[in-house]
């Protein structure tokens, strides 16, 4: 990144914007760590093992955290009710144990004194098996790395699948590797995030994308493996990890060993009306698993700008961009771990539109130098006119190409049109080929000058972030939210979907998910 160019930004403007943004964003850690959620204690059962559903497709897991919540609530948290059960009654197998609960035929109790500490270690040795699994799959994507090597270039090229059909996607992302692909993103089916369970094995119906399951994931996995083994470069999985299920799905993407996962400060708020209290407690475990399994996020600022103009809420954008920064490094998230999000989403017909792209590109570049920044296609001003399309993503990818940009995802002439053929893809894929050969190099020889409209404007655009974050922390970022600051979405802290499943910690809760990767965050640190 050293060859880049640096625009004229004041040194003082950008930490003092990164000071405001830990001085917002502290209120909403502070809420996350004295609150739980169902999603969260679903996770700690995850991770201490238990798997598989009811004949109905509920998972075992949330049918054991609804029998808990029933019996005690879940402020204490599921662990020291649970494995309370197994030390008191003998019980070894989880699945058994959620198996007589939903029956009825079993009641719960929270434990106190040598009670509680014996629940405690043995909830700890359960749940530190599923954080090994994690820590051997990292080993392993490392080592196959090591085998097969990373991609030569850098943009990174992001290619969408999702047929609905897991046994479908998996051809299909297998040639998109072998046409030029580094990341292979699996969409998720259409209300998936709506979703307060994680459905389980392998599907085959799916609208507008592929359900999101461990075994899903797992056959995917496997099959890239195989065509990194064939192309001699590691190709990278990615995958959602948003909606109602965050961190549960943060799990399995970190035993089933994902690369990537969308997983951003205010999506699902946004654009799914999730509560925002339970959006950012699940958010903050989701992040400390990605820490931990060595997944790169990717974050949705691109997302505002399809329903806010990409000229007038620009810093938004970067307010979002320093928001997530501070809430992935408080997470344990490193730099080489933060796909932050933006996107090439100005009207095309505004005079200098493409030179206030490379403003905004510029300006996000400069401030996260050591983060895989994930540039967005344009979507919103994709009409149907598949020439001009193509001729927008070339445009895309030459801003890509001159700004630096780490995870470039590849646009669609089809874009708005229809779901993308494999032709549509390969022709998507030319272009891009094309733009990165003939001048992926440029990003060497782009030196704006320090007084002109480039530098001009990403100072503008820094200089309203700056303000917009003032007025948040003076107002709190749960109001800026309910206010409709970001994508113009105005999203109250006491509505949206999941806030019955959000529960305030008692003085006893107990989660040895987040003690024991908060001690190996320590331990890193």
């Amino acid at each position: 990144m050293n060859q880049l160019a640096r625009l004229p930004l004041d040194d003082g403007t950008i930490d003092r914007a990164r000071k405001l943004a830990r001085r917002a964003g502290q209120p909403v850690v502070d809420m996350a760590k004295s609150h739980t959620t169902v999603a969260v204690e679903r996770t700690v059962l995850r991770l201490a093992g238990l798997t598989g559903a009811d004949g109905d497709g509920i998972p075992w897991v949330n049918r054991l955290a609804d029998a808990v919540r029933s019996d005690v609530g879940i402020e204490h948290g599921v662990a020291l009710p649970v494995f309370h059960a197994l030390v008191s009654e003998g019980h070894h197998d989880l699945t058994m144990l959620a198996h007589k609960a939903a029956a009825g035929s079993l009641h719960f109790s929270i434990p106190t004194g040598k009670d509680a500490e014996a629940a405690k270690e043995a909830a700890r040795i359960a749940v530190s098996g599923g954080i090994a699994r994690m820590d051997a799959a990292r080993a392993q994507r490392d080592q196959l790395i090591d085998e097969v090597g990373n991609p030569k270039q850098r943009p990174w090229i992001y290619l969408i699948v999702a047929t609905g059909d897991i046994y479908e996607d998996i051809p299909q992302a297998q040639a998109a590797a072998r046409a030029g692909a580094d990341v292979i993103a699996v969409i998720r089916s259409t209300g998936q995030s709506l979703l307060d369970y994680v459905p389980e094995g392998a599907t085959r119906e799916g609208f507008a994308g592929t359900y999101a399951t461990g075994e899903n994931f797992r056959l995917m996995r496997a099959a890239l493996d195989e065509t990194s083994r064939e192309l001699g470069r590691y190709i990278r999985l990615c995958n959602y990890a948003s909606g109602l299920c965050m961190p549960e799905i943060a799990a399995l993407a970190g035993m089933h060993r994902l690369d990537m996962m969308l997983n951003d400060c205010m999506y699902g708020i946004l654009f799914r009306d999730i509560n925002p209290i339970r959006t950012f407690v699940d958010q903050r475990l989701s992040r400390q698993i990605h820490a931990r399994a060595g997944i790169i996020i990717n974050t949705g600022e691109d997302n505002y700008l399809t329903t806010a103009d990409a000229v007038e809420a620009a810093h938004t954008v970067t307010v979002s961009q320093l928001l997530n920064e501070y809430f992935a490094h408080e997470a344990g998230l490193p730099d080489e771990l933060l796909g932050l999000g933006h996107a090439f989403e100005i009207n095309p017909d505004l005079k200098d539109s493409f030179r206030m792209e490379l403003a905004h590109a510029m300006l996000a570049r400069q401030l996260f130098p050591d983060a895989p920044l994930k540039w967005m296609p344009p979507t919103r001003h994709m009409t149907g006119d598949v020439f001009k399309g193509n001729l927008l993503d070339g445009f895309f990818n030459l801003a890509g190409a001159m700004t630096g940009q780490g995870i470039l995802l590849v646009g669609m002439m089809t874009e708005a049109v229809v779901t993308p053929w494999l032709s549509d893809r390969d022709i998507a894929l030319q272009n891009v080929r094309y733009v990165l050969n003939a001048c992926g190099g440029l990003v060497e020889d782009f030196h704006p000058p320090a007084d002109g409209f480039i530098a001009n404007r990403a100072r503008f655009v820094l200089d309203e972030a700056v303000d917009l974050l003032d007025k948040i922390v003076d107002d709190g970022l749960l109001n800026a939210i309910a206010d409709g600051t970001f994508g113009i979405m105005k999203r109250p802290a006491d509505a949206g979907r999941g806030l019955d499943g959000v529960e305030k910690h008692a003085e006893d809760y107990y989660n040895p998910a987040t003690e024991l990767l908060e001690a190996g965050q320590k331990e890193a640190a």
